[in-house]
């Protein structure tokens, strides 16, 4: 008799899970109720200042949620940290996708970690919006899952070099890089576009994410000469970087990715010495007072008063724009071949970062980018509208 009750118990609970199995962790990743998005981002260690890239993402879920969900369906959302290292992302995203059923992720920071778990996305038929990175690999070769809202490093750097000598008038350029594919493909748009110019780096200088003595790396970059210094890095790598350079009087004109472009962030940590630096930025400055700025900024009051409005939180917005339209335009009969469609077909679509197009050959939505100072009081400096690379080769 025990053994017959121990047999019918074994057998509910492996129903049970077979049925949760197939209720979240198979297609299609939404039911009539609800769509899964998810995104993992570093919470905690080096990278940590980029963690809230993934939370602010929910301040637009949340807002489509009160709004009555998109055709009745609401968002839910799921955010897991990785720590910034790629064997925790593949840890958290395969817990994601067989779990909990993903529709599509959207965001996810870091060139290595998205590396890590893009053909698993693919494999899986999982549909991924706004990598938080600009590395070529995601959208060359296209791949049909993956749509870049973020200009290619590629682009970004080439159109900062190109400010620096023209504007600046700066001939003599070191690069501070994160030795992978964020910190190299930086790089490798730098010297594409002093090539053009006929001119070398003077110093060109890898560091490991994790690094905390740069003392030598400075100590190259004084001897050098070199008057401005393009940094490719982590928030913590260019704190190290500044404070360091301050203890031996070095004072380059530091440039950087939008990346480090959250100034009173970057403001707070380096103790006053991100004044003056100049960066990429691929969204509007905080303040703006456009109306969709203006919509996140009061929502984040309501759904977020402990976060600190930012750039990098506001990118999480910006990274999910093109997704949450997307799902608009397919209407009631949701798939996942219908939302690719849909956002095949995006064409100009602009929230709060640059004009977004793509199409079945080009998943790469755009190659433009403001350039921005911070100014006092990590004030934001506007130097440089939109502008696009005109040495970008993928759009000929």
């Amino acid at each position: 008799m025990f053994l017959k009750r121990t047999l019918a118990l074994l057998v509910a609970v492996v129903g049970i899970l077979v049925l949760a199995t197939a209720s979240y962790g198979g297609k299609p990743g939404f039911d009539a109720k609800e769509i899964r998005i998810a995104q993992w981002g570093p919470q905690t260690g080096p990278a940590a200042p980029w963690g809230s890239v993934a939370r602010g993402s929910a301040i637009l879920f949340d807002l489509v949620n009160e709004e009555g969900g998109i055709y009745g369906r609401k968002i839910k959302y799921f955010i897991r940290d990785d720590q910034y290292n790629p064997s925790q992302t593949k840890a958290v995203v395969k817990e994601l996708v067989e779990q909990k059923g993903i529709f599509a992720f959207v965001g996810g920071v870091g060139s290595a970690c998205g590396m890590a778990v893009k053909d698993y996305l693919e494999k899986n038929k999982i549909i991924w919006v706004g990598p938080s990175t600009g590395i070529t690999d995601f959208v060359f070769p296209t791949n049909r899952y993956i749509f870049g809202v973020y200009p290619l490093y590629e682009d970004e750097a080439s159109i900062l070099t190109k400010y620096i000598v023209e504007k600046l008038k700066i001939k003599k350029i070191g690069f501070l890089y994160q030795n992978d594919t964020y910190g190299k493909e930086g790089l490798k748009g730098c010297k594409q576009r002093l090539a053009t110019y006929k001119i070398k780096l003077v110093e060109e200088i890898p560091v490991e994410p994790s690094e905390k003595d740069l003392a030598s790396q400075m100590l190259k970059f004084k001897s050098s000469g070199a008057e401005a210094v393009i940094m490719w890095v982590n928030p913590t790598t260019a704190t190290i970087a500044l404070k360091t350079s301050s203890t031996i009087n070095y004072k380059p004109m530091w440039v950087s990715s939008d990346t480090l472009s959250d100034y009173p962030l970057m403001y707070k940590i380096t103790g006053g010495l991100w004044k003056g630096v100049i960066t990429g930025a691929f969204g509007e400055i905080p303040s703006s007072n456009s109306p969709l700025m203006v919509k996140y900024r009061n929502a984040t009051k309501r759904f977020a008063p402990q976060e600190r409005w930012g750039t990098f939180f506001y990118a999480g917005i910006l990274y999910a724009e093109p997704l949450i339209e997307a799902l608009k335009r397919v209407g009631p009969n949701l798939s996942t071949e219908a939302c690719l469609r849909e956002l095949n077909s995006i064409n100009n679509f602009q929230g709060i970062g640059p004009k977004i197009t793509w199409s079945e050959k080009c998943h790469q939505g755009t190659d433009s980018i403001q350039i921005m100072r911070c100014g006092p009081g990590a004030s934001y400096e506007l130097l440089q509208g939109w502008t696009s690379n005109d040495l970008a080769t993928w759009k000929k």
